[in-house]
């Protein structure tokens, strides 16, 4: 029965479904009727498909489907038909991504194939300098405020370039040793200087000249070009083929034909004319030194001196022996100089020079204002001094003739009249005279006097030098701030002028703890006042009108060292010239800003708390197109108008009734602050109208010194004691009085009474009267003293001829200011720089800060 059922097996080649079919089992019926299997895997007529069984057709699909991908990954099936087979295809996993031999080599020749193209066709793109076109230098033209031209420099002697042979060995053998030892073997090129150069631009970093010779002289062709790697790149092409193409004689004499020596020379013709007054071929080996460290830089290595704080002529000075000596000794170093001839040069074998042409052509006043001017420029636009010297600029300065004029004629004036060396050598010698006068409306500065003149052998500028301590005229700042910002027995309010302070002689002065102040030797530290009057309890008008120290030495711990300086700051003082202490001397002015700083700082006060920077130019023009960054600063509100005011009504009282009472003489409102210091080694006047402020300084000082160190004035003009309410006050006075000529008198804006009254610890409470308010008129009724006011003079001697505003009943103390920290070094710090201080809101309804204010210092970015 069930082999009758049993369906027959399939044909061969019934194909793959048939095969299926085929290995499937059929139902089946047992001898009990039930569905049993109708084979087993042994029975004798169980079929055998060809194909094989479905498990293994499957494995069978399996293989070659494995077959097919293995052959894409690995290489073993379709083959990779990429150009460069990477990632690579014959690898599996990280593997790929490790580049062959192959790819490595290939790829390395390829870059160096095409910096080799590049390169070449750089070289071939570029030309070699022309030395007589780079030595060429323009002139620089300056104007007055009118327009009218003040002098032309430069340019005039930079026109020569001499062979090889007009250079002696000397100054080859000096310039090698101490710029390039192997000149004479490489290839013109530096490659880890370059490499250098390169990741300084690259990173924003500082930029970097060339460090061959032969990359020096091609940086002498782009003076006026940016500090790019373009440029870098031309730069290096350029001195590559100068290295491959010149002989390294002609590569000598082009680099010393243009390279730039300072006195306005390009050139070692120029440079040996301009320094020694002979032609480059008279050069010795002592001269040619001293001309081969000139080019490490002569704005900072000319002993003239140069632009900045860092360039003074006594500092440049020192720089240039000990680089002179250096190059003498690096001769010997590596074998260019015997060591008997370097025996021969001693530190007294200096080379002397002759006088400086270009001093010569500027006479007066004119080299400072250049100097200024030039520095204000180069500030601005960010250009170095070889820039400015290759010329081409047009300068319109700030600078007005007829006030710069009169304000050397009261100089000059006073000084002929004052000063007698002959007779008085032992205290008459040495004396300086420094100004500055700028537009209280503006910020131009409009006049300075800078010291007798550069023809004069005297470069110094008088009116931007830094050292000399300001004395008392730093007391307003002091006062403002304590209006400002309260002091801590104010309760966060600012105070009144009304408030009292202790004002004997010798009195102990307390910290904020309210402990003692200590001195050197451990005591009770006790303030002394320029006289022993004793004054008692004082209000601060009063104080400033006889500039007593002991109210101010106490004032500045109630207020804080760190308010005066913001506020001073704010004014357009710089943080730099501050003395740093914080002592009862910072209050008594021991800092020391220069005259134009000053002069600015004032005129803040008399713009109701509105300063200006100072500025010396107000266009420039370059090549026919004018240069952008000449505009007036911006305003900046430095205090509330109320305070500037009521500063300003202080120091009108000054000038009616204390320490300045020359100054009435002016006849117009005019306010200000005396100053002195120990030993009367510096007296100061700054003083202001609505129109000028002007600052004068007084010091003596031997300008051939090695340290510049103030000498004191006692028995200058045969006056015991010089104070600053003395000359200074009177060529203030002159100067005024000529500058204002024509101009229409205006009154100073009237101060509303501001501030709390907060008396210093120990005051008698309640006060024993009240004080009413000075009158914004002149006084003519003396103040309340046991004395007539102003006491007269300790020297009791008579008016003199000369003095033109002499009043014999004048008080001649002011102060007694601190002591002398400072000495005279030239700066440009007192001209350029951004603005001190910032807009901040006002309380009030008026214009700035509100008085009384005892927030956070204002974080003034240095400048």
């Amino acid at each position: 029965m069930s082999e009758h059922r049993r369906k027959p097996p399939q044909p061969e080649g019934g194909g793959r479904a048939s095969a299926r079919r085929a290995a499937q089992p059929r139902p089946g019926r047992g001898a009990s009727g039930r569905d049993v299997p109708t084979a087993s895997h042994s029975g004798p007529y169980t079929p055998q498909p060809a194909q094989g069984s479905r498990a293994e057709a499957r494995r069978a699909s399996q293989r070659g489907t494995a077959g097919r991908g293995r052959a894409t990954t690995r290489g073993t099936g379709r083959p990779d038909k990429r150009l460069i087979n990477y990632p690579r295809s014959d690898r599996d996993g990280w593997k790929r991504f490790v580049p062959s031999w192959k790819f490595v080599s290939g790829t390395a020749l390829g870059v160096f194939a095409v910096i080799i193209a590049g390169a070449g066709i750089g070289i071939a793109m570029v030309s070699t300098p022309d030395p007589n076109k780079a030595a060429q230098a323009q002139n620089n033209v300056f104007y007055w405020s009118d327009g009218t031209q003040m002098v032309a420099t430069g340019g005039s002697m930079n026109r020569q370039i001499v062979p090889i042979s007009s250079i002696p060995r000397s100054m080859r053998d000096a310039v090698i040793a101490a710029e390039n030892e192997s000149f004479e073997t490489d290839k013109g090129v530096d490659p880890m200087g370059i490499a250098r150069a390169v990741w300084n631009m690259g990173t924003g970093g500082s930029t970097q000249g060339g460090s061959t010779i032969t990359q020096q002289y091609v940086k002498n062709t782009y003076l006026d070009s940016d500090q790019t790697l373009k440029r870098k790149a031309t730069e290096l092409f350029i001195a590559i083929r100068l290295g491959v193409s010149e002989r390294k004689d002609t590569v000598l004499a082009g680099y010393l034909n243009t390279a730039y020596y300072g006195r306005d020379a390009y050139g070692i013709q120029a440079a040996a004319r301009a320094y020694f007054g002979k032609d480059s071929q008279d050069l010795n080996p002592s001269e040619c030194a001293f001309l081969a460290a000139m080019l490490k830089g002569p704005n900072l290595y000319n002993p003239d001196g140069g632009i900045g704080a860092a360039a003074t002529p006594e500092l440049n000075e020192k720089r240039a022996r000990e680089r002179w000596a250096w190059v003498l000794d690096r001769e010997v170093e590596v074998g260019r100089m015997d060591k008997a001839e370097r025996a021969k040069y001693t530190d007294a074998d200096f080379p002397p020079r002759v006088d400086s042409e270009q001093a010569r052509g500027m006479t007066g006043q004119i080299g400072y204002l250049v100097d200024t001017a030039k520095a204000y420029v180069m500030k601005v636009k960010s250009i170095t001094p070889e820039q400015m010297a290759l010329g081409g600029y047009r300068i319109k300065t700030t600078f007005e003739k007829p006030r710069v004029d009169a304000l050397v004629k009261a100089v000059e004036d006073t000084r002929n009249g004052l000063i007698n060396e002959k007779e008085r050598p032992e205290t008459d010698t040495f004396v300086q005279f420094g100004a500055a006068s700028v537009d209280v409306k503006t910020g131009a500065i409009v006049a300075l006097y800078g010291g007798p003149g550069w023809d004069h052998k005297y470069f110094s500028n008088n009116a931007n030098t830094s050292g000399v301590p300001v004395g008392s005229t730093w007391k307003p700042y002091v006062l403002a701030a304590a209006m400002e910002y309260g002091t801590q027995n104010s309760k966060g309010k600012g105070i009144s002028v009304d408030s009292k302070y202790q004002a004997n002689d010798l009195t102990v002065i307390n910290n904020r703890e309210g402990r003692p102040l200590r001195d050197a030797s451990g005591n009770p530290f006790k303030q002394k006042n320029e006289s022993p009057t004793p004054f008692g309890y004082v209000t601060l008008n009063e104080a400033m009108e006889k500039s007593i120290n002991v109210p101010f030495a106490q004032l500045v711990f109630d207020v804080g060292h760190d308010k005066v300086r913001a506020l001073a700051k704010s004014t357009g003082i710089l943080e730099e010239s501050m003395n740093p202490n914080t002592d009862a001397s910072f209050a008594l002015g021991t800092s020391t800003p220069s005259a134009i700083r000053m002069a600015d700082s004032y005129a803040t006060f008399a713009a109701s708390g509105t300063h200006r920077e100072p500025f010396s130019v107000s266009k420039v023009n370059k090549n026919g197109e004018e240069l952008s960054g000449f505009e007036p600063p911006k305003d900046q509100r430095a205090m509330d108008s109320d305070i500037a005011d009521n500063i300003t009504k202080v120091l009108e009282n000054v000038v009616q009734n204390g320490t300045a009472t020359k100054v009435k003489k002016l006849g117009r409102p005019a306010a200000g602050k005396t100053g002195t210091t120990d030993e009367n080694k510096s007296a100061w006047f700054v003083g202001y109208t609505p129109e000028l402020s002007t600052s004068v300084a007084l010091f003596r000082t031997d300008p051939n010194s090695a340290d510049k160190k103030l000498i004191s004035m006692k028995g200058v003009g045969d006056i015991p004691s010089l104070h600053g309410g003395d000359i200074p006050a009177e060529i203030w006075t002159e100067y005024m009085r000529d500058a204002l000529k024509g101009v229409p008198v205006k009154e100073f804006p009237e101060a509303e009474d501001i501030g709390v009254t907060a008396d210093s610890a120990g005051a008698p409470s309640p006060s024993p009267s009240v004080v009413a308010p000075p009158s914004p008129s002149p006084s003519t009724v003396p103040p309340a003293s046991p004395s007539p006011s102003p006491s007269p003079s300790k020297s009791g001697r008579p008016c003199r001829p000369w003095e033109l505003y002499c009043d014999p009943e004048t008080t001649r103390g002011t102060t007694n200011g601190g002591t002398n920290t400072g000495t005279n070094s030239g700066t440009n710090s007192g001209v350029i720089g951004g603005p001190s201080g910032s807009p901040s809101p006002s309380q009030s309804g008026r214009p700035g800060r509100p008085g009384g204010t005892t927030g956070g210092i204002d974080d003034f970015n240095p400048e």
